[in-house]
């Protein structure tokens, strides 16, 4: 009787915040899973999945994680569920079937709230929440992945919902490597329509080594988050008083499936475009933008959808397709609303940013340049073998932006390029490339670019391409070629200078989008950095011939370019035609 009644006041004490050892089964096969619940948890609370990694179960994982203190003040369930194998199905449908299975028996048992059901995983646990973003976006409220993506790449073919998600990595990760998670998350931020340049929070909630990147903006307000955990590895990170598992769960109870309001998405024009027009003093222009948008309502109907820049509304529409158009726009930035109504007065929101610049005078691209391992955005890489485009992160190889740390050096940050194959025009640094979400209108009149390069990898030097491309179809309207006489060595802390300030002058006869692009040597493993570009008009000149002069010889100390704006000499060593001085097209006779 005595152990008996022990083993009562045991099992009642169990079942005030329990650990239990479950089964389910799914097609035919019995799926075990640990499920903790606090004491008091009570009714439509939340569900928290946890996937370990591979080689991994899911002890292990409740015991890395350390939830429960955070679940017994929040009162949420959490689960662990067990993998076949050790493992997790990353491309079929057999785990995605096991999650339904679990949501279905956290409702049958403890009748959790199927609005607020999160996914997480560790490692290949991080890559099944991935591919669950997919699978079952309508049952997931958010996601956080933890120290895992999609190896082979990431899509986001998802349905209209916008996907809440916050990502957890160490910098240092030597098994999944941190290099690949900002382009794991670019699928997702474009999905989500959100803006393209993050709101970075360094020393996170006090923590040295913590970097809290936000890409906010999206459909429905939500927002892609990165906890960039530096010189942390493949495990998950508890220290310095943050929590992985405190953070997740801060992140993931903003969102809920459980929308009476309207869901409305922005699908044009695309979120972080930024439109630079050289032009003169109050004659820039920048092109009409059509605004489009989708909405939807889980318990009636839409109305309508006001659209918006700023507070100005741009027009209202009642019926699908929702699209107005904005036009003549000034230079600034613009938000760009969609604001959508139902039938029962609730309204739904979704923004998209959008900056227009008129410069009046030189222009510093390469100020950008201030973030390692990075690619500033309006940028576009490609090595014959991947590209990137910009804004991205996280890369520790390839086309990127270097920082230099030697004794001596002539700039602190350069983009570095190259050509893996050795193919014409295979290696390449584009400025406001078409597809890039930047665009550059440059008006008719003469321009200069003024550029330091030099080789990272080339002791015998290797020549650059340097052209200014219509962007629409490539076309060559200005090219230069450089050899650099500077070469880094291979090493961002080797020092190095002596690097010249090199000037190409260009002629634009025609007003229309452009790209600057510099291209690597045809050879093999060919590479150059770029340390400096600046863009600056000299002077806005119609297309005919301003002057005609004789090659006098008091002028020979003029620099004379050809209409594609290369150097053909001075005045004085020249043969009749047409040239480029100092802005202006004249005729030597």
């Amino acid at each position: 009787m005595k152990y008996s009644y022990l083993l009562s006041l045991l099992l009642l004490a169990g079942s005030l915040s329990t650990q239990a050892q479950n089964t389910v089964t799914v097609d035919g096969t019995k799926r075990s899973y640990i499920v903790y619940a606090p004491k008091n948890l009570g009714e439509n609370r939340p569900l928290l999945i946890s996937c370990h990694g591979m080689n991994q179960d899911a002890n292990y994982q409740k015991g890395m994680l350390k939830i429960e203190t955070v679940a017994d003040t929040a009162k949420f369930l959490t689960v662990f569920p067990e993998g076949i194998d050790k493992s997790w199905d990353i491309s079929g449908n057999r785990d995605i079937k096991f999650m339904t299975a679990l949501i279905d028996a956290m409702v049958a048992k403890y009748n959790i709230d199927r609005n607020r059901v999160y996914l997480s995983g560790f490692s290949m646990g991080g890559m099944f929440t991935y591919h669950a973003m997919n699978k079952m976006p309508d049952q997931i409220a958010a996601f956080a992945p933890i120290s895992g993506y999609p190896m082979g790449g990431t899509t986001a073919n998802a349905s209209v919902r916008p996907i809440p998600i916050i990502h957890t990595h160490g910098t240092t990760d030597d098994v999944v490597n941190f290099s690949g998670v900002q382009g794991a998350l670019n699928a997702w931020i474009k999905h989500n329509g959100c803006s393209t340049t993050p709101t970075v929070t360094t020393r996170y909630r006090g923590a040295s080594h913590i970097t809290r990147r936000v890409w906010g903006g999206g459909n429905d307000g939500v927002e892609v988050v990165l906890m960039e955990m530096a010189n942390k590895g493949h495990w998950i990170s508890n220290d310095n008083g943050v929590l992985t598992g405190d953070e997740i769960w801060r992140f993931c109870k903003r969102y809920s499936l459980n929308k009476t309001s309207p869901t409305v998405r922005m699908t044009s024009p695309t979120a972080g475009i930024t439109h630079l027009c050289f032009a003169p003093q109050g004659e820039a222009f920048f092109p009409d933008f059509t605004l489009s948008a989708t909405a939807s309502d889980s318990n009636g109907s839409v109305v309508s959808i006001d659209f918006y820049d700023g507070n100005t509304l741009i027009g209202s529409v009642d019926k699908a397709p929702y699209t107005v158009t904005l036009t003549s726009p000034k230079a600034g930035r613009h938000t760009l609303k969609a604001v959508a109504t139902d039938n029962d007065g609730e309204t739904g929101t979704a923004t998209v940013d959008i900056v227009l610049t008129a410069p009046q005078a030189q222009m510093s691209l390469s100020q950008q340049f201030n973030e390692g391992n990075s690619l500033p955005a309006g940028w576009t890489t490609y090595d014959s073998n991947e590209q990137r485009a910009g804004y991205s992160n996280g890369y520790s190889q390839g086309c990127r932006i270097l920082q230099m740390t030697g004794s001596k050096h002539d700039f602190n940050y350069g983009l570095y390029f190259r050509n893996i194959n050795g193919k014409q025009h295979a290696g390449y640094a584009k400025f406001a490339a078409k597809g890039s979400s930047t665009q550059l209108t440059l008006t008719s009149g003469r321009y200069a670019l003024r550029y330091k390069l030099c080789n990272w990898n080339r002791p015998q030097f290797a020549p650059v391409d340097i052209c200014i491309e219509k962007t629409a179809n490539g076309e060559a309207v200005a090219s230069d070629s450089y050899t650099p006489t500077v070469n880094i060595g291979n090493s961002a802390s080797n020092s190095f200078s002596g690097v010249q300030l090199q000037n190409l002058e260009f002629n634009i006869t025609e007003t229309d989008n452009y790209t600057l692009a510099f291209y690597s040597d045809a050879s093999e493993w060919s590479d150059a950095v770029i340390g400096y570009l600046v863009i600056a008009p000299i002077a806005y000149t119609s297309t005919g011939i301003d002057d005609v002069l004789t090659a006098a010889p008091a002028a020979q100390d003029l620099k004379v370019y050809d209409l594609q704006g290369r150097f053909v000499g001075k005045r004085g060593s020249l043969k009749p035609g047409l040239y480029i001085q100092q802005g202006k097209t004249i005729m030597i006779r």
